[in-house]
């Protein structure tokens, strides 16, 4: 671990290639059984709220129904998550061709909404600890051919997520993230 400006950052991160396969993992992040769904903060849930009326008509409608009768978050405030359908699928997909892709992402980028999808979701795989002073990679099974094609294309973790981390830290913390990441990436190699 190293730490930028108070924050904890998982060296693991700097050597770690990684471009999402959709066409291959089919959107499994977004799918997958554990019953709890994606991590949102008390904050998100109102944006939640906010933004459901732009994206119910992409939304299936055992989803719909899902969301429509028992909410559009799940836990206690601090501790709260996306639901999910069966355990398994997070209520707020929808599937394109096969794939699953976030209802609130595919408003954001039709100009729907302002508000693109919780940043536990936009970051991953990359996770940031709840006390908000932490990132760190998380290895999911699914992500194989991410990883391969990351590593095909030489994508560096924190290049693609760039946004986000933005998003998350600002663009000056970004940047010193990833000066830090590329000399030590350059060191290791």
């Amino acid at each position: 671990m190293f730490i930028i400006d108070e924050i904890e950052v998982d060296e693991q991160i700097a050597s770690i290639r990684f471009l999402c396969d959709v066409t291959i993992c089919k959107g499994a992040c977004c799918t997958s059984p554990g019953g709890r769904g994606a991590p949102i903060t008390d904050a998100e849930k109102d944006e939640i709220v906010k933004a459901f009326p732009a994206i119910v008509d992409y939304l299936p409608e055992a989803h719909r129904n899902l969301a429509e009768h028992f909410g559009l978050s799940e836990g206690v405030p601090g501790n709260l998550a996306t639901p999910c359908l069966n355990n398994a699928a997070c209520v707020f997909v929808h599937y394109v061709d096969g794939i699953a892709k976030c209802a609130f992402e595919t408003a954001y980028l039709a100009n729907k909404t302002t508000w693109r999808k919780p940043l536990s979701c936009h970051l991953f795989p990359i996770r940031l600890h709840p006390s908000g002073k932490k990132i760190y990679y998380e290895f999911f099974e699914e992500c194989h051919p991410a990883l391969h094609l990351g590593e095909h294309r030489d994508a560096r973790l924190q290049h693609v997520l760039r946004d986000p981390l933005e998003r998350a830290f600002g663009k000056q913390w970004t940047k010193a993230l990833h000066t830090a990441l590329d000399t030590q990436s350059t060191s290791q190699g």
